[in-house]
């Protein structure tokens, strides 16, 4: 095994720290509401819990509504259940046969604390591909000194390791970016 082997069965580990953020991104409410803030919520349904969007038609309403219509009526009630369980900063109200979720405007503290909840969702994701570095490095440090890997190869895989750790750590930086302003807004 050369050492872009090792890096390349570490960089897919990466991706998927990169998405995780992503998707919890998605999930902080900031000044336009988004379905993706409640469509992973986890429904008492039947005995199982079932997230969300295989119940309900999710669409969004007024600037800051997100409407929730359940397949059959039978859902409402543990949907209900789920959002006060959630502790979702919005107040929902039951209509007939759907649920119109509502958010207030965003306080100034409350974003304050919108953006530190993105700095460590970023700084987590960091972590966890610094420790992928880590594993692929001691990986080609084992290599080395087995004799598979020559020592201009090591150094080659420690520049390309650092060239995928600033790639990704942009990656997070500019997603991190776009939401604070999407929150400051």
């Amino acid at each position: 095994m050369n050492y872009e082997e090792i890096i390349k069965k570490v960089e897919p580990e990466m991706e998927k720290s990169f998405n995780f953020l992503e998707k919890e991104l998605q999930k902080i409410h900031s000044s336009r509401v988004s379905p993706s803030l409640v469509e992973d919520l986890e429904i008492e349904c039947f005995g199982q819990k079932l997230p969300l969007k295989q119940l309900a038609a999710l669409s969004i309403g007024e600037a800051r509504q997100i409407i929730i219509q359940p397949w059959d009526k039978s859902y409402l009630e543990g949907i209900e259940k789920a959002l006060l369980r959630a502790g979702i900063s919005g107040s929902a109200i039951t209509d007939k046969d759907l649920i119109r979720l509502s958010f207030p405007p965003l306080t100034e503290d409350y974003r304050k604390e919108l953006i530190k909840k993105i700095q460590a969702l970023a700084e987590l994701s960091r972590q966890t591909i610094r420790k992928w570095r880590e594993k692929a490095w001691t990986e080609i440090q084992e290599k080395f000194q087995q004799s598979e890997i020559r020592e201009d190869d090591k150094f080659k895989a420690k520049n390309k390791l650092q060239e995928l750790i600033d790639k990704y750590n942009k990656k997070i930086e500019q997603t991190g970016e776009r939401k604070k302003r999407e929150i400051l807004e």
